[in-house]
C-alpha cells in the first residue's frame, strides 16, 4: 500500500512518456553499448552538470566513521555503487561498507534489528516496505540537509513517493523504465521482423521470428518479479490508468474481468510452448540474469530473440559481447489498449540508524554528484533532475532518461513494489508465486486470479 499522495494522478505521461521514448528508442542505431562498463569517473558533466569529483553538495569531515549500507545489488550494479560510495568516502574520510542483502529485503533488515545489527542505511525497492519499515519504527526521517538536496533534484512526485504520513523517509537514487523490450538485431534482421507498435503487431513479430527457426522469447520465470512487470504493462494499456491504480490499493478485486482479460492476453505469449526458450518448464527455471544474456549469445542463433524489461538489462547486456544499439535494440513495451505502456521503478535510501555519518551518506545519494558517477558507468537510471543528460554512455540511455525527466510528476510506479511485501515483493509467495503458477498453466486464467485475490486479500488486510 501507498500513501494517497504517492498515487499518479492522470494518464497524460503515460502519453508524453511513450511518445518520447519512441522518438528516442528509434536512435538505437547510432549508440553503442561497449562503453557500458568502463569506469568514466573523470569525464566531465556537460550542461552545467556536476563532475563526478565536483563538489556541489557539502559534507561533513566524517574521518574514523564506519558505515554500513544494505542493497540487494549484485554483480556489475554492486560494483557500479561501490565507486559512488568510494567518493563518499573521499570526500568524508568515512569508510562504507557494503551489505549484500537478500529479498525480501524488509526480512533481511528484520533480523538484522533483531540481532543488534542494522545497516545505517539500507536501498529499499518497494514503497510498501519503506511504509512497513515506519510502522516498524525502524525506519528513520531524513535530515534537513537531506530534504534540501531532495527538494532542489527532485520532482514532486519522486519526492511523494519516499513519504509516509507526511513524512520523508526515502530519497530515489535509481530510477527505472520498466516497459521496453530488448531485441537480438541479427536475428530480427533474418527474420524480416519490424520493432512492433501494439500487441498484435508483437504477436506477427513473434511468429515471424518463429518461422526463422530462433524461439521468440526468454521469460523469467525463476525470479517472480519480472512476471509482474509482465502482467502491470499489459493491464495499464489495456485497463488504463484509473484501474491500475485501484487494482494497485486493492479497491478492485483481483476477479475484476479487468485482470482476466489482462492475463487472458498475456496466455497469447505465455501459453504458447514454442514461444518460450525451454518451454514454460524452461521458463520457469530461467533466472532473470540468464534470460538477457541468453539472447544476446549465440550470433544470429542464440537460444532467443527478445527480452522484457527496463532499462537495466544493459548491466547484463555488457556481460555478453553484443553492442546496444548495433547488436541489441529496444523498442517500448507494445500498446495493447488505446495507449503504451510506461511503468516506472526504484530503489529508495532510508535510513536505518540515525546519525550524521547516514544522514551525511543519504545527503550524498540525493545529490546529482552521486547519481552522475553511476550514471557514467551505464545500466542506471536516475529521477535526478540535476544529472546532466552527457553523463549516460551512450544515446538510448540518455533518451530516455530525457523522458523520465520530461514526464514529472505524472507516471505510474511498479504496481507490486506499492503492494504489501507479503503479496508483491516475497519470493515464492503471494503474485509473485502466483504468476509462477500462471506462468506453468496459462489455460488457468479463473485459478490464477482466485489464487491473487485470496493472497491480497490476506496482505492488504494485514498490513504486511
Amino acid at each position: 500500500m501507498r500513501t494517497k499522495s504517492s498515487t499518479i494522478r492522470t494518464d497524460r505521461a503515460v502519453i508524453t512518456l511513450a511518445a518520447l521514448l519512441t522518438g528516442a528508442l528509434a536512435l538505437t542505431a547510432c549508440s553503442s553499448g561497449g562503453d557500458n562498463n568502463k569506469d568514466h569517473s573523470n569525464s566531465s558533466g556537460k550542461a552545467g552538470g556536476p563532475t563526478a569529483s565536483g563538489s556541489t553538495v557539502t559534507l561533513p569531515k566524517l574521518d574514523g566513521t564506519n558505515l554500513e549500507i544494505a542493497a540487494v545489488w549484485t554483480g556489475q550494479e554492486q560494483k557500479n555503487f561501490k565507486q559512488v560510495l568510494a567518493e563518499f568516502e573521499k570526500r568524508t574520510g568515512a569508510k562504507v561498507t557494503f551489505v549484500p542483502a537478500q529479498d525480501p529485503i524488509i526480512n533481511f533488515l528484520g533480523s538484522k534489528i533483531a540481532g543488534g545489527q542494522p545497516p545505517d542505511v539500507a536501498l529499499l525497492p518497494q514503497p510498501g516496505a519503506i511504509k512497513q519499515a515506519v510502522h516498524h519504527h525502524w525506519a528513520k526521517p531524513i535530515g534537513p540537509e537531506a530534504l534540501k538536496e531532495l527538494r532542489k533534484n527532485y520532482s514532486q512526485g519522486w519526492q511523494d513517493i519516499g513519504k509516509v504520513d507526511g513524512k520523508q523517509y526515502g530519497v530515489y537514487y535509481k530510477a527505472a523504465n520498466k516497459s521496453l523490450i530488448w531485441y537480438n538485431a541479427k536475428v530480427f534482421k533474418n527474420a524480416g521482423a519490424k520493432e512492433p507498435k501494439t500487441w498484435q503487431d508483437l504477436l506477427t513479430t513473434s511468429q515471424a521470428v518463429y518461422d526463422s527457426g530462433v524461439t521468440p522469447f526468454s521469460v523469467a520465470g525463476a525470479d517472480g518479479w519480472p512476471l509482474t512487470d509482465w502482467f502491470e504493462n499489459v493491464y495499464l494499456s489495456q485497463a488504463g490508468p484509473e484501474k491500475y491504480d485501484q487494482l494497485a490499493q486493492h479497491k478492485i478485486k483481483w476477479t475484476d474481468p479487468s485482470v482476466k482479460r489482462a492475463l487472458t492476453t498475456l496466455a497469447q505469449i505465455w501459453g504458447k510452448k514454442e514461444y518460450l526458450a525451454g518451454g514454460q518448464d524452461g521458463a520457469l527455471q530461467t533466472e532473470f540474469t540468464k534470460s538477457v544474456t541468453q539472447t544476446f549469445t549465440g550470433g544470429d542463433q542464440p537460444k532467443s530473440a527478445m527480452v522484457y524489461e527496463g532499462d537495466f538489462v544493459q548491466v547484463n547486456i555488457g556481460e555478453t559481447k553484443a553492442k546496444v544499439g548495433t547488436d541489441a535494440k529496444v523498442f517500448p513495451f507494445p500498446a495493447v489498449g488505446s495507449t503504451a505502456p510506461v511503468v516506472s521503478g526504484g530503489d529508495a535510501a532510508v535510513i536505518f540508524k540515525d546519525s550524521k555519518a547516514a544522514q551525511a551518506l543519504v545527503t550524498f545519494l540525493a545529490s546529482p554528484d552521486a547519481a552522475t558517477i553511476q550514471a557514467k558507468l551505464g545500466g542506471y537510471l536516475s529521477p535526478n533532475k540535476n544529472v546532466p543528460l552527457s553523463a549516460y554512455p551512450n544515446p538510448v540511455q540518455q533518451k530516455i532518461a530525457k523522458a523520465l525527466i520530461a514526464s514529472g510528476d505524472d507516471f505510474r510506479f511498479d504496481m507490486s513494489d506499492q503492494a504489501p511485501q507479503a503479496f508483491g515483493g516475497t519470493p515464492g509467495k503471494g503474485e509473485w508465486k502466483d504468476l509462477q503458477d500462471f506462468l506453468k498453466n496459462p489455460g488457468d486464467v479463473a485459478g490464477a486470479q482466485a489464487k491473487l485475490e485470496k493472497d491480497a486479500a490476506a496482505a492488504y488486510g494485514s498490513g504486511s
